[in-house]
């Protein structure tokens, strides 16, 4: 279609149209539904779904608050029932369902979801076992006095407020907020494309945290602001804070903030953990239920359980206690109950006379919820409603910022009305002092009216002032009176000069929040009741169950990993077709094979230059048909990052920590670091090496810092030098040239050796030797003794590894083989697997071709892997 029709057709739907309905405007139905999705989605993520970071409310927990406290239903008033509350917020500002309303209202009053309750609940709420609270019109409510210091200071034109849906009343868009609610409450909610996650604090700790930000804090007022600023009463209030920020980093405030204080108290565990969460505004906090191992008198244990992960449903978890016992998955338990009444929780679990506590424990904590996870997401709208990932420095940042403009216009509202009454007592004062001829005035005057305009115009009164005299109570004119007018105003004097230089002063600003949180830790503060364990939780693994066996680790192009028993493909004579390795996606293929132990580490080298562990165990077990699991799902790789390298390491670091890895990458670069700077990698990863901007990570190797380096090419070249040639460096640095590589050639593996390896001896009847063996694309391969490779300087071109042409294929994989070789895996493209003894693939020249390995069942397939099994495996 031309451009000119489109663009007729673009104007006609947007010229409207005159009919019988009115103007009628024709739109895309696309973009109508662009905009529709948009506009839903938007309106759930700032008015339904996320929790303002001012005052740490959705809109349904505010609107519930703010009619509350219209309604006069204050911690000192009766309460009301909840169906009048729910009304009052359906009628007037949330028109949603009535249900979603109570829930809403319901959980703003239960101990066990919120670690300060902000309304005061009479009648069943619910309990933690999941029961429902009752239907609103049983149940009564009103707000706890804490809900005051959310509320205190609204009539103060302290915040904005809007029309609510039909412009009948008005709303506050956010509330004053003088409790840091949103780390205090937490939040828990779903929006269109994210959600929210804040675990609830104790007050003490925030508190001592935003004092401490305020304590190395500043406003500084930037000049060109300083310049607008005429008249402290009407200034613009975000001028007169300046921008607020702090030298605190996050260090500083976890001395004071040790981790989410969760209702239900129990334990959470590792501080590093909990210090990356609040670093980067997402993480996951191992949770675990408070649990005592005691002794009957009969010598019998039980296992009692006091307090709960937050948010775990007890009847929930007895059930499924009882069901795995059931199923004998876990044994050792006779009998069950729960004993909690009015005084707490108390969850009992008797132990067989024969049975082990400690293990039972450490299988519930396993396999029950009595152990789980928290998975923390800040995410909270910024004073222009835009949802954003915060950090707890940002939070607090943000709570700090929304006070100082709390109580500047508090302050300014203050000022405004103490200049207007005392301008009142100036006038009256006046009066006092011509009193005579005021009531002269006044009684000469035929109407109010004009006894008003009388006073303004002899005595220069204002409108106020006359006012005022008309309404003063005779009583006033005594002298004892005249001299309370006289204390007032000059109260009032001092008062307006206290608000005038803290307005104009946003240190003292800043002092004056720090006096507020000092109060409210006073009246609110308390101990916290979780208990925070520095060090991470023990790891309860499936290690003592599962045996120490071999295993093979398969992981595919498009990122399918799996472990196989070694038995998996029997062994078969050399020329065979194999067997189907995997089920595979259309156009996968199978791309790492290492051989491993199930209780190594496995270090997973991308080729972004990254390096994650797993346990060799962690990772699915499939057969030889399944497909195996996604790898994104067991390391947290970036989009577009592929793993290119599988390394197995012994559990036990600390027997090889001074061994090297060797790193070789695509372009013949390699690089040499110690194997101890690989110990405890989070989850995230480390940057193993830094790469140029076209290269990629594709082999590592461990080494002992004296071995030697084989490098192989795709077109058959091959390059052999010393590892001391490779000075050490730290992980997050670049190589150097290992080998030359021209035009389209890459580096496709990387063998090390010992540096006498190529020399041949027999003892007895047993033979030791090194070769490289070689396989091509096409299915050849041989064998070279290592000898014929002679050692030359790292960053030249090399020996050729095989004579290459279009009947055999470039090289699909090189590798060394000896003595203790016993079986090679090949891998094909179409997944098809064949197995061969090493000792019926023979020992040819380097410049040589090779023999068959593997005929395909079809033309267009290939060799992609190769691996070698050892006797031993």
């Amino acid at each position: 279609m031309e451009d000119d029709e489109k663009q007729t057709i673009t104007e006609n739907l947007a010229a409207p149209k005159k009919t019988d309905f009115g103007l009628v405007r024709s739109v895309g139905i696309v973009d109508e539904v662009e905009k529709s999705y948009l506009d839903y989605a938007m309106s759930v993520i700032v008015a339904r779904a996320l929790p303002d970071v001012r005052d740490g409310l959705k809109p349904v927990h505010r609107r519930i608050l703010f009619a509350m406290h219209e309604m006069g239903l204050t911690y000192k008033t009766a309460y009301k029932k909840s169906a009048r509350v729910v009304g009052e917020v359906l009628g007037k500002y949330h028109p949603h369902g009535d249900q979603a309303v109570y829930d809403t209202l319901v959980r703003l009053a239960q101990e066990f979801s919120m670690r300060y309750p902000l309304v005061d609940g009479q009648g069943n709420f619910g309990s933690v076992d999941g029961d429902p609270a009752a239907a609103m019109r049983y149940t009564e409510v009103r707000l706890e006095k804490i809900t005051q210091e959310l509320i205190a200071d609204l009539d103060k034109e302290t915040v904005d407020f809007i029309d609510n849906f039909d412009s009948s009343q008005k709303e506050p868009t956010v509330l004053p907020g003088k409790l840091p609610n949103l780390l205090l409450m937490g939040s828990d909610g779903i929006a269109v494309g994210m959600a929210t996650k804040i675990p609830p604090h104790n007050l003490n700790e925030v508190a001592a945290a935003l004092t401490t930000m305020i304590d190395r804090g500043r406003s500084p007022i930037a000049d060109e602001n300083k310049l607008l600023l005429k008249n402290p009463e009407t200034d613009n209030p975000k001028l007169l804070v300046g921008e607020f920020d702090s030298e605190a980093v996050l260090e500083d405030i976890l001395v004071h903030i040790k981790g989410p204080d969760f209702p239900t108290g129990a334990q959470i565990f590792d501080k590093n953990a909990i210090s990356q969460m609040y670093a980067t505004g997402r993480g996951s906090i191992v949770v675990k239920a408070v649990a005592e191992i005691e002794e009957h008198k009969n010598g019998r244990f039980q296992i009692r359980v006091t307090e709960l992960p937050y948010q775990v449903n007890k009847a929930r978890l007895i059930v499924k206690i009882a069901d795995l016992v059931r199923k004998k998955k876990i044994e050792g338990i006779s009998d069950l109950r729960d004993e909690s009444d009015r005084q707490g929780m108390s969850m009992v679990i008797e132990i067989k006379r024969d049975s082990n506590p400690n293990k039972v424990l450490n299988q519930l904590y396993k396999f029950t919820e009595l152990q789980t996870s928290f998975p923390a997401n800040f995410v909270a709208l910024d004073p222009s409603l835009t949802p954003h990932v915060m950090t707890l420095r940002q939070m607090l940042n943000e709570y700090i910022k929304h006070r100082q403009l709390v109580v500047v216009r508090r302050s300014q509202f203050e000022l405004k009305a103490a200049k207007a009454r005392a301008h009142i007592l100036e006038g009256l004062l006046k009066a006092l002092d011509v009193i005579d001829q005021v009531i002269d005035t006044i009684r000469k005057s035929p109407d109010p009216d004009t006894a008003k305009t009388n006073l303004m115009s002899k005595f220069d009164f204002s409108e106020p002032q006359a006012q005022a005299i008309l309404e003063m109570q005779l009583r006033r004119l005594a002298a004892l009176e005249r001299q309370k007018i006289s204390d007032e105003h000059l109260e009032l004097t001092k008062r307006i000069e206290f608000l005038v230089s803290l307005i104009t002063s946003p240190g003292r600003i800043l002092g004056v929040i720090k006096d507020e949180l000092n109060e409210l830790v006073k009246i609110y503060g308390g101990s916290r009741r979780t208990k925070v364990n520095a060090h991470p939780v023990g790891e309860i693994s499936q290690e003592d169950l599962i045996p120490n066996e071999e295993a093979i680790v398969t992981l595919t192009q498009t990122g399918y990993i799996k472990r196989m028993p070694r038995d998996t493909f029997r062994s078969q004579r050399r020329g065979g077709k194999g067997v189907t390795g995997m089920t595979r996606k259309e156009t996968d293929e199978i791309k790492l094979m290492v051989s491993a132990k199930t209780h190594d580490n496995l270090l997973i080298f991308t080729n972004q230059g990254r390096v994650f562990q797993i346990k060799v165990w962690d990772i699915p077990e499939g057969s030889r048909i399944s497909k195996g699991q996604a790898i994104v799902n067991i390391i947290n790789s970036n989009p577009g990052e592929l793993a290119q390298a599988m390394l197995p390491i012994p559990d036990n670091i600390a027997e090889i920590a001074e061994n090297f890895l060797f790193f070789t990458t695509r372009l013949g670069s390699v690089k040499r670091t110690t194997l101890k700077q690989f110990q405890n990698i989070k989850r995230n990863g480390l940057i193993a090496i830094k790469l140029a901007k076209d290269d990629q990570l594709v082999w590592v190797k461990q080494t002992s810092g004296t071995d030697q380096i084989l490098l192989v090419t795709h077109e058959g070249k091959s390059i052999r030098f010393k590892e001391s040639d490779v000075r050490p460096t730290g992980r997050d640095t670049m190589g150097v040239r290992g080998i030359r590589i021209k035009g389209t050639d890459y580096c496709l593996g990387m063998e090390t050796f010992a540096a006498d390896s190529d020399k041949e001896i027999k003892d007895g009847r047993k033979k030791f030797f090194k070769d490289l063996l070689v396989v091509t694309e096409h299915g050849f391969g041989k064998r070279t003794p290592l000898a014929e490779y002679p050692t030359q300087k790292r960053g030249g071109q090399g020996v050729k590894a095989a004579a290459l042409n279009a009947r055999v294929g470039a090289l699909a994989a090189g590798m060394l083989v000896d003595q203790e070789a016993e079986e090679l895996v090949i891998t094909t493209k179409l997944a098809l697997a064949i197995k061969l003894p090493i000792k019926n693939i023979p020992r040819l020249k380097r410049p040589t071709q090779g023999v068959i390995l593997m005929r395909f069942a079809k033309e267009d397939d290939q060799v992609v892997s190769a691996t070698v099994l050892n006797k031993s495996e």
